[in-house]
């Protein structure tokens, strides 16, 4: 099991435009359909596996390019780590001055650790000044568990290694 960072800011606007955040239907419309939604399906979905925009499910993450990662851990504690540190970085841009409590900061880091620990995945999201918006992510590749048959971004086998072929003789 090992778990992938992912970190996003940017506009408020840009985040709220959650068809981008959220993977397209699998059937397109059909094709007397309105233009526009068929324009729009065709756009989320060369759009979406590429977007650096949060999806709405955090183990979609998954399906975004490997440079997209800002880090990979084996350990939980140290991804909580990872996440704790990031928190510490952008509190002094929270929008809220109770996001920047210290000990709540702390609390969110020892929670991500124990969610990663039993193969959760994390997300926190944070408006700060301008209006702007934070999102940080820790998913799981063991498989994940919220969607087993997603890739690791990394092309890691995520998951337990295959059992040896028996060799024949």
């Amino acid at each position: 099991m090992h778990h992938h960072g992912y970190l996003w800011t940017g506009s408020k606007q840009r985040f709220d435009d959650e068809a981008l955040r959220r993977p397209p239907y699998p059937d397109p419309p059909p094709a007397d359909g309105k233009p526009e939604l068929i324009q729009r399906h065709r756009e989320v979905k060369a759009e979406f596996p590429v977007v650096d925009l949060p999806p709405l499910e955090t183990a979609y993450w998954l399906t975004k390019p490997e440079k997209l990662i800002r880090g990979t851990w084996e350990e939980p504690k140290e991804a909580a780590e990872w996440l704790g540190a990031r928190l510490a970085e952008y509190a002094p841009r929270f929008a809220s001055e109770s996001d920047r409590d210290s000990t709540r900061l702390a609390l969110l880091g020892n929670s991500a650790a124990e969610r990663l620990g039993w193969g959760g995945d994390v997300s926190r999201g944070f408006y700060l000044e301008r209006p702007a918006f934070l999102s940080v992510a820790l998913v799981t590749c063991s498989p994940n568990h919220a969607a087993p048959d997603l890739a690791c971004p990394m092309r890691q086998p995520c998951g337990p290694p295959p059992s040896p072929t028996p060799a024949h003789t």
